[in-house]
């Protein structure tokens, strides 16, 4: 992508004057931090830095910010992502045979691990483009906050969203050519995006959910609509969810299994210890032996809850990685909880990590 951008850039013309030779152009394309797992750059965002003069000079703080921010997004990685990971692959793997709560158990394991898995990789960038006194475009603000599919896209993956803005959106057409076009226009866009991901109907059927969305979304603003912020949230939050599981099935029968579980069409089977709390419900036989619940974590469907629960509050409520840093200042209390984060990821080091990005 960062090279696509760069070639598109020269084409329009918009490198003429800047001078760039092969060594500042391989610098640019090969440049550590965000040669993995992105942000995505444009040469207009990190060359003039790596021209920069001062950028050559040692910033202690500069270091300290980078190393606490680098951290925060290991801890993100390989203490939230990682360990949601094993909640993940039993659902997916058996999604023929998954009950209503195992389904929704597995699609928000899903939904977090994604979440601290990328978002920590780009913090990790961003902290190792610090202590080099270089800055990286932010990529992830808090998506699950959103209350539109709109305001979601502006927040996920954000230099992957600018991208697909400016170099597919843009040149179809964009908004300048009606409402139908406009639909038109994010759909193919979307499409692409998801086509990208991998050649596999999923990542198609992805790709044209969220272009559905944003189409829908847009016209419903267009009719000045409104909803309350938290029926907003709720319902983006629902249909990202949704979408997801089409981004994690191995086939599309695959997806329309879980998304059947979920919905409750295969029955919702419930362990029995749920009857005191859920027994005013008037559907019969829907508590059953824990036995009867064969791919949940092995925590249990309770504790699963408590925990995705609290991650939840915490995705919703607290601030992100990029608030708190804004919050740093060198004292004790800053340095003992770095080191215990850093020591957890340390200690963690002795099992397999999942990289989801290598697959795309």
């Amino acid at each position: 992508f960062t090279q696509i951008a760069y070639l598109v850039d020269a084409y329009r013309g918009e490198t003429k004057d800047s001078n760039y030779d092969l060594v500042t152009y391989s610098l640019f394309v090969s440049f550590y931090p965000q040669l993995i797992a992105g942000p995505i750059l444009r040469h207009d965002e990190l060359i003039p830095q790596l021209r920069s003069v001062k950028n050559f000079v040692f910033s202690e703080r500069n270091f300290a910010l980078g190393l606490t921010l680098f951290v925060l997004g290991l801890s993100k990685k390989m203490l939230i992502a990682d360990n949601l990971s094993p909640w993940v692959a039993p659902v997916f793997n058996n999604a023929e045979s998954v009950t209503f709560l195992e389904a929704w158990i597995g699609a928000l394991s899903y939904t977090f691990q994604l979440y601290f898995d990328f978002s920590g990789y780009s913090d990790m960038a961003i902290g190792l483009g610090w202590m080099v006194n270089i800055n990286l475009p932010i990529n992830f603000n808090s998506p699950y906050k959103s209350d539109s599919i709109i305001e979601f896209w502006r927040r996920w993956h954000i230099t992957l969203s600018a991208f697909l803005r400016d170099y597919l959106y843009i040149p179809l057409g964009g908004s300048r050519k009606g409402e139908f076009r406009r639909v038109s226009n994010l759909m193919l866009t979307m499409l692409l995006g998801g086509l990208w991901h991998g050649a596999g109907w999923t990542y198609v059927v992805w790709g044209g959910m969220h272009g559905l969305f944003l189409g829908i979304n847009h016209i419903w603003r267009k009719l000045g609509i409104s909803l309350p912020k938290f029926v907003g949230v709720t319902v983006t939050f629902l249909a990202v969810v949704a979408s997801w599981v089409l981004f994690r099935a191995a086939t599309f029968e695959d997806a329309l299994e879980i998304l059947q579980a979920m919905g409750g069409m295969k029955g919702i089977l419930l362990p029995d210890t749920f009857q005191g709390v859920l027994g005013w419900i008037p559907i019969g036989g829907i508590f059953q032996g824990w036995q009867n619940l064969s791919y949940l974590p092995w925590v249990g469907a309770g504790n699963s809850m408590i925990v995705l629960g609290i991650i939840m509050l915490g995705v919703m409520k607290l601030p992100n990685t990029m608030q708190m840093i804004k919050q740093f200042s060198p004292k004790i209390g800053w340095g003992l909880g770095i080191a215990t984060l850093a020591t957890a990821c340390l200690l963690s080091l002795n099992r397999v990590s999942e990289f989801l990005y290598f697959q795309f």
